[in-house]
């Protein structure tokens, strides 16, 4: 492959160092060398060397430990390369900001941004930057659920009536039996989306409750199971599912099991940024042809369908994790094997495998849809996510073995049309490079 710019630096970190330490020490040996006849130690002593010895495996454990997480947080800087493919397109089309990356197997490897945080006001968009990613968190929905199936809490074949039986008023007798793959696949009979303001007393997971409820008491709007239909409304049930068989939140539930495994430190939920400053991207709402600049977002219980933020780095840690899938019994492929890096395991590659599956004659998996571009040979995973006022969109090949990541802070027609337009050309260059 021809030698490109990769504008990544690893920082000194405080604490653990990213390693593996090559010694090993046992208890056994250890006490065995304490009690040698060629010298005898004092009662005070051996009580030292025991406590230093703890302190030793105290910190061999946590190395080790450390040693199948990602890499430590990098320093990233705009790769020139990349905003030059972005300003063309960005002029165009009259987005604010537009951001595009390139993911390998450890995550984010060259990253470019062009434009603005906010219409009206000087802050540049930044590569550092949080996004608003909208429903490319369907697919860390299911990842989660996925991690609850291998668990033990549920199968894929979970039905609606087996979790929710004690609703009241009770489910329509058709959901009874939708099951967790269905929901996720979008062929539950629910409908696309339902008025969420309304669900507004009481905590999180009382309002997904609530719509549950709700939801679930009427027909479908079509036999579960005889057709796709995209469903926000079916990722919340399927979100407030893992609540129910937990007893956590989903936003808990995503902070514990993967945003933190992952050391995704900028994963947050809904608005990035602090309100009413510039410190973060504003989005931006489409008014009668024009852009304009909003805080905002859909109310908080759609979370499951919807309201994950994070940077460009950390979301492509989660990408990464779906990218290097498949392969031998610790789910890294061929490609990678060997290659002088460790993973971390979160699911099997039978797990991976179930996620990336779509049913028969469909084009929707579980959280990622999977479709074919000109730009590039083979099928993509792919999935795009807006609120209305952003537009993310992650694209995943793993026949060549890289993935792509772009994004606006708006998401009119024009915004659609720079993120294609900007997916193709770093697809373009990079795929060149080989």
């Amino acid at each position: 492959m021809a030698d490109r710019k990769m504008k990544m630096a690893t920082p000194a970190r405080e604490g653990r160092p990213f390693r593996r330490c090559s010694a090993h020490f046992s208890v056994r040996n250890f006490s065995a060398i304490l009690d040698s006849p060629a010298k005898r130690f004092s009662f005070a002593e051996q009580t030292a060397a025991l406590v230093a010895l703890a302190v030793l495996c105290l910190a061999f454990a946590a190395t080790n430990a450390w040693a199948d997480e990602p890499k430590p947080d990098t320093v990233v800087v705009s790769d020139m390369t990349i905003e030059s493919l972005l300003a063309p397109i960005r002029e165009k089309h009259q987005v604010p900001g537009l951001i595009a990356g390139v993911v390998g197997p450890q995550g984010l490897t060259t990253v470019g941004a062009v434009g603005v945080r906010k219409l009206g006001s000087p802050e540049p968009m930044l590569v550092t930057d949080s996004i608003h990613i909208g429903s490319d968190t369907k697919a860390m929905t299911a990842t989660l659920l996925a991690m609850l199936v291998e668990q033990g809490k549920l199968s894929w074949t979970t039905t609606l009536g087996e979790v929710f039986a004690d609703l009241k008023p009770p489910l329509d007798a058709d959901f009874a039996g939708v099951t967790l793959e269905q929901l996720l696949t979008h062929r539950s009979g629910l409908p696309a989306n339902v008025n969420y303001r309304k669900f507004t007393g009481g905590t999180l997971v009382e309002q997904r409750e609530a719509m549950t409820q709700e939801v679930l008491s009427q027909r479908p709007g079509h036999p579960p199971g005889s057709k796709f239909l995209y469903s926000n409304a079916g990722y919340i049930v399927a979100g407030h599912i893992a609540e129910r068989v937990t007893g956590q939140s989903w936003e808990n539930l995503m902070t514990v099991r993967l945003f933190e495994p992952l050391r995704m430190s900028s994963a947050g939920f809904g608005v990035p940024g602090t309100k009413d400053q510039v410190d973060q991207p504003w989005g931006h709402l489409s008014l009668l042809g024009v852009n304009v600049p909003r805080q905002d977002d859909n109310p908080p219980l759609l979370g499951p369908a919807g309201t994950v933020h994070c940077s460009f780095a950390d979301w492509a840690k989660f990408v990464s994790l779906h990218l290097r899938a498949g392969g031998d019994e610790h789910g890294i492929g061929p490609r990678f094997q060997g290659s002088g890096f460790r993973v971390l395991h979160l699911l099997k590659p039978e797990s991976f495998r179930k996620l990336h599956t779509p049913p028969p004659g469909e084009r929707y998996a579980l959280g990622w849809g999977v479709a074919e571009r000109p730009f590039i040979t083979g099928p993509l995973l792919i999935h795009s996510g807006s609120n209305t006022m952003w537009l993310a969109t992650a694209a995943i090949s793993q026949k060549h073995h890289i993935a792509f990541l772009v994004a606006a802070n708006s998401a009119d027609a024009a915004a659609h049309q720079a993120c294609d337009a900007a997916l193709a050309a770093v697809a373009a260059h990079e795929l060149a490079q080989r």
